[in-house]
């Protein structure tokens, strides 16, 4: 029996009306090489060199062939939604645009469908490229965008990094040519897209899940860097100048304008202001800019975010008095000020807020923070106050704010003051394992006092032993080797003799566990 295609484009209907709807948003009728491959994929359809083959309707498989300059083959796995196509071209391609045009073609006219796209078409992007002005830049921007973008239509989640993708590898075809101006026209790009990309989604009320948005601004964040990297403390051309304050207006709306995720945004924000934006009168045209705004986004804190040029007018005075009042909700952004005074090597701006915001932390921890992330938090903030000399009071603030999750700097902390029986107390308080205690500094307690170690041995073999396995057996008799050593390098024989014994005669019922002792040699 013939191949119906008539029948078979209705059957699959849906599945080729969703190709030509991706092939809208892929395809810009405003950039050249898109234009052309349409063009000529409708060339294909109307002088009728797509052949479709034969139709395998057990696994949905459709063979087709595109009679190019050399025979092409594209695959339709209409079950499963795939197009694969022979050629070296990544995405849509000629022959696969012309495949899904030629089977629409039975469900509605083709050439509407072309006049449509082509009616889309705003501005050439060439000619803006043409003329390099920062206006432009944003036109190209808002051109392409704009296509992808259309006004209020939501964007599915798992959708976000295709539509920046898409959009970037169109804006990258027309980056300058010269080497000195690509880092910085990369970096407008970025923050332009991401700017739209970020003001459409919360303006149509996505329900957006948390995870691919954090880990999309994420992923654009390293790259960022790389460009801010490649300009930082390099001069510049006096005709990048409309550039970088193109740059910080935009960087400054990304931040005031835009909702959620400030700590996000306010690191984008600090990253410009601390290797970009260097010279004094720009900081200070910035503050007065801020605070002179009469609108901004409800989550912006900006009597935090003035900080900032505080710190770097070394204006301490308003800084001191800013700090004053710290909403322990907002301390991401001290700990971003605090790494900012850091990286500008401001010791006393750094150690005022750091000081600052210590009596906040234990609240900060264990409220403001989830679970999941206090570990990596804690080792980030104790990595901050490293910077800066504590008293010995504040220094247990600190470690007593960390809790559990700073047993390992509280334990440095107690090796450099030579408080060796806290430090055991500590690991009593905070048990975990034989392996952990070694990376906190057990062997230097072995060494300086070994008898203040013992009560820890006891403890972790009757945790062994409590599991009531060989294995754990086998365990706990190591965990007594290491005791039995560290009595001897104490003078504590006679007591380890004792102990040993009372061991053997609390657990003699454990047959295993006294065999164990037999072979590790311990009653000896």
């Amino acid at each position: 029996m013939a191949l119906s295609i008539s029948s078979l484009a209705r059957e699959h209907e849906i599945f080729i009306k969703e190709q030509v709807e991706q092939i809208e948003r892929a395809l810009h009728p405003s950039v050249t090489e898109d234009e052309e491959l349409v063009r000529r994929a409708l060339f294909a359809v109307r002088n009728k060199s797509v052949v479709i083959g034969r139709y395998i309707p057990s696994n949905g498989i459709l063979y087709t062939q595109v009679q190019d300059v050399r025979p092409t083959e594209v695959i339709l796995h209409l079950h499963s939604q795939i197009i694969v196509c022979n050629c070296p071209h990544d995405g849509w391609c000629r022959h696969k645009v012309s495949v899904i045009l030629s089977l629409y073609q039975y469900l509605d006219s083709v050439q509407d469908w072309a006049a449509k796209w082509r009616a889309k078409k705003g501005v050439n992007l060439h000619l803006l490229a043409a003329e390099r002005t920062p206006e432009n830049w944003l036109a190209m921007v808002d051109e392409v965008m704009s296509h992808l973008l259309p006004t209020g239509r939501q964007i599915e989640h798992y959708l976000i990094s295709t539509i920046y993708e898409n959009a970037y590898t169109k804006l990258r075809k027309h980056q300058p040519f010269e080497r000195e101006w690509q880092p910085i026209y990369h970096l407008f790009m970025e923050i332009a897209i991401i700017s739209k990309l970020w003001k459409h989604i919360f303006q149509t009320n996505v329900g957006m899940k948390q995870e691919y948005f954090e880990y999309f601004i994420d992923r654009r964040f390293e790259g960022i860097q790389i460009y801010v990297n490649e300009l930082a403390g390099k001069s510049r051309l006096f005709s990048t100048d409309v550039f970088f304050d193109a740059l910080q207006v935009m960087v400054r709306e990304l931040l005031v304008e835009r909702n959620t995720y400030f700590s996000r945004r306010f690191n984008i924000y600090l990253l410009f202001w601390d290797s970009i934006f260097t010279e004094r009168r720009r900081a200070e045209e910035e503050r007065d800019v801020l605070v002179n705004l009469q609108e901004v986004s409800d989550d912006v804190p900006l009597s935090d975010i003035l900080n900032i040029f505080h710190i770097l007018l070394k204006n301490y005075e308003k800084l001191k008095r800013n700090l004053e009042e710290i909403n322990p909700e907002h301390l991401d952004v001290y700990f971003g000020l605090a790494k900012f005074s850091i990286s500008k090597r401001d010791d006393v701006a750094s150690e005022y807020i750091l000081k600052s915001i210590l009596p906040l932390l234990s609240d900060y921890i264990n409220h403001y923070l989830m679970p999941s992330k206090r570990q990596l938090s804690v080792k980030r903030i104790h990595s901050l106050y490293d910077n800066i000399n504590l008293t010995e009071q504040e220094e247990i603030l600190l470690y007593s704010a960390f809790g559990v999750h700073g047993v390992q700097p509280y334990s440095s902390f107690l090796l450099k003051k030579q408080r060796y029986e806290e430090w055991v107390a500590l690991h009593l308080l905070y048990p975990s394992s034989i392996s952990y205690l070694e990376t906190c500094g057990l062997k230097e307690i072995l060494e300086h006092e070994p008898a203040v170690t013992l009560p820890l041995y006891h403890y972790y073999a009757l945790e062994e032993v409590n599991q009531k396995s060989r294995m754990n057996y086998k365990q706990a008799v190591r965990i007594w080797k290491m005791m039995k050593s560290a009595a001897k390098k104490s003078g504590k024989v006679n007591y380890w003799t004792d102990y040993i014994q009372t061991v053997r005669e609390q657990f003699k019922r454990l047959r295993a566990l006294q065999e164990e002792l037999e072979k590790g040699n311990l009653l000896a």
